[in-house]
């Protein structure tokens, strides 16, 4: 079984008198391990896929099938459920709160799963750790360089042990130096810890390090390929 199916999912967007289709009768499978990316240029329906994938929003027709259950007519609580407890969110502005410190950033997906404290400050420890960011647990997020920040922000995405990691566009505020670091990051979680990662991204030097290039256009998938990560 596929950790996520795609069935005839369709998005539609009415402006007045006018219906638009963000998404026409897109269906794909994801298996759990895969490092995927979305790619296509502005408003070919990348983002809307993308928001669907993460529960964010619903499509107007179709399935979308998450582990076994379809999540498209799920209501608002148990949706927010899923959000929590099988995806991690990373995005390109990173969406961190800026008064409060990286170790408190990281326990928020836990505070909301109603961990105790000590629990939740052990397991946010140890996933700053396992981004490199051991000995900044304290550190706001105006301490912290961009590239810190977005460590933060995957470390949040990976401590409830999200089975999918779903990163809008995750290096476009970054350098390329601190791109690649990043990018690294995200191989190392999906090839050690076989987290499903995927990314938006249309920068091909960022999609080079997936697995799985999927290409929309006009609201269809119109690409669909398996490459190994160039060096």
């Amino acid at each position: 079984m596929a950790l996520i199916e795609a069935v005839d999912i369709t998005k539609t967007y009415r402006l007045g008198e006018i219906a638009v289709n963000a998404l026409s009768n897109v269906s794909l499978s994801i298996e759990k391990g895969e490092f995927i990316a979305i790619m296509g240029p502005s408003g070919s329906g990348k983002s809307t896929f993308m928001n669907i994938l993460g529960c964010l929003d619903r499509p107007t027709e179709g399935k979308y099938i998450l582990e076994g259950t379809d999540v498209a007519r799920m209501g608002r609580d148990e949706l927010a459920t899923i959000r929590n407890k099988k995806i991690g969110f990373v995005f390109q502005g990173f969406n961190l709160l800026p008064r409060t410190s990286a170790l408190e950033n990281v326990e928020l997906p836990m505070l909301y799963d109603g961990v105790p404290a000590k629990e939740r400050r052990r397991h946010a420890s140890e996933a700053l750790a396992r981004v490199g960011l051991a000995g900044r647990e304290h550190h706001h997020p105006n301490q912290l360089s961009g590239g810190q920040q977005q460590r933060v922000a995957i470390a949040r995405a990976m401590v409830n042990k999200a089975p999918i990691i779903l990163a809008d566009e995750p290096t476009g505020n970054l350098d390329t130096k601190t791109s690649v670091e990043i990018m690294d990051l995200f191989v190392s979680l999906n090839q050690e810890s076989q987290i499903t990662v995927i990314i938006v991204t249309h920068e091909k030097d960022i999609a080079e390090y997936s697995k799985r290039r999927i290409y929309f256009r006009d609201g269809v998938v119109v690409g669909d390929e398996s490459a190994g990560r160039h060096d």
